[in-house]
């Protein structure tokens, strides 16, 4: 062996090498402006672009930390359903997707349901993860709403639906479509009980989940700059033969045409939300109180 590999090209090694490894998801940058942001301030700003102000997607964990004091609530046991009642497979079976889609998210399915406080008022909060199959309907979702519904009845405290999702799951076929007049009969079953029922449209809400529980709230609150529509927006072109207005789908387009009672920026969210279930419950917070109106929330 020569000198140099007994005594250099050690040393060498020992100060380039490194046991510890460089994270590779420090920064991130917004899909709107392309402005790099280092991971605990976008956390801080709860995913929301400090330079543009876009809303990047929460995950339904983040979603329920988000809404709840102090970011403490209480899981709800939601009810199984059969895992491929049709034997669906595409590409790849079905059981493999939700496989892969659960190893991504940690979650069994599309929806989460947690109960705790909202601004100092109990609530039930169920949330669609867009990340879980694009938060289709699917039997166990249309279970997870229906048992939320269930649970604001019996405790007779506001239900939150925050709603994210690309429509019903073709895999699951027409036992998806089923979910659509069966979370229908859950938010009657609301009204008939005197419960609100409060919907957070986000990015995005289409297809049938719109075309169900998604637009059947007392309030309707849509976040900035949310996608919400029934199909998108090359279908209807191709299908009226015509151009689109700019921005057409937008929550702000749609609260011009009275579709949605508010846009909020995230956040406000949860005073809004706060606000929003005080008065439907009459249960007014101690001082002034600002008359709910149909506003957009200012950056």
């Amino acid at each position: 062996m020569s000198w140099l590999t007994n005594v250099v090209r050690p040393r060498i090694q020992k100060v380039f090498r490194s046991n510890k490894e460089t994270p590779e998801n420090l920064w991130h940058k917004c899909p709107a402006c392309g402005e790099m942001i280092f991971h605990r301030d976008l956390e801080a700003a709860l995913k929301v672009c400090p330079q543009c102000g876009y809303h990047m997607r929460l995950t339904a964990k983040e979603r329920l930390a988000s809404i709840f004091d102090g970011g403490e609530y209480k899981p709800v046991a939601l009810p199984t359903v059969p895992l491929d009642p049709l034997k669906f497979r595409d590409q790849k079976k079905y059981p493999d997707r939700l496989k892969d889609a659960r190893s991504k998210t940690g979650m069994e399915d599309a929806v989460l349901v947690g109960t705790g406080n909202v601004k100092g008022v109990e609530a039930v909060v169920a949330v669609q993860d867009f990340a879980f199959m694009g938060g289709s309907l699917g039997m166990a979702a249309g279970e997870a709403i229906v048992r939320s519904a269930e649970v604001a009845i019996e405790k007779h405290i506001p239900l939150i639906m925050v709603a994210a999702a690309g429509g019903a799951r073709m895999q699951e076929a027409i036992l998806a479509l089923m979910q659509m007049p069966r979370t229908t009969v859950a938010v009657q079953m609301l009204r008939e009980a005197g419960v609100p029922y409060i919907v957070v449209l986000t990015d995005p809400t289409t297809g049938g989940v719109l075309a169900s529980y998604a637009m059947l709230g007392d309030i309707q609150i849509a976040e900035k700059g949310a996608l919400i529509g029934f199909s998108g927006r090359r279908v209807i072109e191709q299908t009226i033969r015509e151009k689109l207005p700019e921005g057409y789908q937008l929550a702000e387009f749609q609260l011009e045409r009275g579709t949605v009672d508010m846009v909020v920026h995230r956040h406000q969210l949860k005073e809004t939300l706060g606000r929003v279930i005080r008065l439907l419950t009459h249960r007014p917070k101690a001082g002034a109180i600002v008359p709910f109106a149909r506003v957009q929330a200012t950056r």
